[in-house]
């Protein structure tokens, strides 16, 4: 019983001096994606994926998320995004090419943990070859362990869930396909200021 008493303390020391994953909720790792609705708030995790973290705020600080589609929407499973190339609803938006395309940056190679996928992970899309992760990421709408040590982890919702509810379903026979899909209207990163 004094080991758990113990334990506990030491976990909350921890998550209170700013050790380990509470780290992910400083401003410079917090992207505010902002939906139709409202904002969804992400943890980022360089802590797990430095490399695809830093690309990815790359992006948002480039502007290339603004108005990018939700192409892909599986009701129980995850809402993918993030194709610069393909999914811009403001500029030159292709529903027969999203998904298929990236950033003019490098792909990535993996940075496979352990961290499980739950409701509300947020980890990267990725071709066959498990290092051709880019810019395109998903947010999972229910736990899927089938994708556990396979994708890349890059954060975690951490408010805002109720809005990625919300964000329109794809056709389930087309393998999520959204017709007129909803999008982020513009990403950031917190420490940026709006």
């Amino acid at each position: 019983m004094k080991f758990t008493r113990l334990a506990a303390s030491l976990v909350l020391a921890v998550a209170l001096l700013g050790f380990g994953p509470a780290l992910a909720a400083e401003p410079e790792n917090t992207m505010i994606v902002t939906l139709k609705d409202g904002d969804v708030t992400v943890a980022l995790r360089p802590d797990l994926a430095p490399k695809h973290v830093e690309q990815i705020k790359a992006l948002v600080r480039e502007g290339a998320y603004d108005n990018v589609a939700f192409h892909r929407v599986i009701d129980g499973f995850m809402a993918q995004t993030g194709d610069v190339q393909y999914g811009d609803t403001a500029n030159g938006y292709d529903p027969a090419q999203a998904g298929t395309g990236g950033s003019e940056r490098p792909d990535l190679p993996a940075e496979f943990s352990s961290e499980p996928y739950v409701r509300g992970i947020v980890g990267m899309a990725r071709a066959q070859d498990p290092d051709s992760a880019n810019s395109q990421f998903f947010i999972m709408l229910a736990p899927n362990p089938g994708l556990n040590g396979q994708y890349t982890v890059v954060g975690q919702v951490e408010s805002g869930m109720d809005l990625v509810d919300k964000i329109k379903k794809g056709d389930a026979n087309q393998n999520g396909v959204v017709s007129d899909p909803d999008r982020m209207v513009k990403v950031r990163i917190a420490a940026d200021g709006n």
